[in-house]
């Protein structure tokens, strides 16, 4: 199984690239994590949000790992603690489909991205910084595979 974090947004800073890029590398053999940067829609004065979201949408959505199990990143979505998203990794890891983790753009997702998502994750009521969301997600995702496995990462 593989999964991939479809992001809108360009050019994270570089401490978001580097932390990333580190629980990329220690989740390489249990979940390898692609991440996949989707060109934000155009926003601004006389542009419409409501059009630069679907814009976003059709390009996630054109992104998607054929056949894969998607997750959208909503707040709005169900809560899970660290040992609820190792179960639901485990659960994942039984249907025997990739993943796709898909963070949208300021406005959230569009409405046919939220229709085509499988299940919805919330990281809880605060509002975080798309870009922050990268490097939680992953971080996330190695707390719950390192459960899994039986590795001492995680101390509850």
């Amino acid at each position: 199984m593989k999964a991939k974090l479809i992001a809108v947004g360009e050019r994270a800073p570089r401490w978001v690239t580097e932390g990333f890029g580190e629980y990329q590398k220690r989740l390489s053999h249990w979940l390898p994590l692609d991440l996949v940067e989707v060109e934000p829609g155009l926003r601004g004065k006389g542009r419409d949000a409501a059009r630069a979201m679907h814009d976003e949408g059709a390009r996630v959505i054109a992104a998607l790992p054929k056949n894969a199990l998607v997750v959208t990143l909503d707040g709005r979505g169900r809560t899970w603690s660290s040992e609820q998203l190792a179960q639901r990794l485990e659960h994942w890891r039984a249907q025997g489909r990739d993943l796709a983790f898909l963070i949208g753009g300021p406005e959230g997702h569009a409405p046919e991205v939220i229709a085509r998502g499988d299940e919805s994750w919330s990281l809880g009521p605060l509002t975080l910084p798309h870009m922050l969301v990268r490097l939680v997600v992953a971080e996330q995702l190695y707390r719950a595979a390192a459960l899994l496995a039986n590795h001492p990462y995680h101390r509850a």
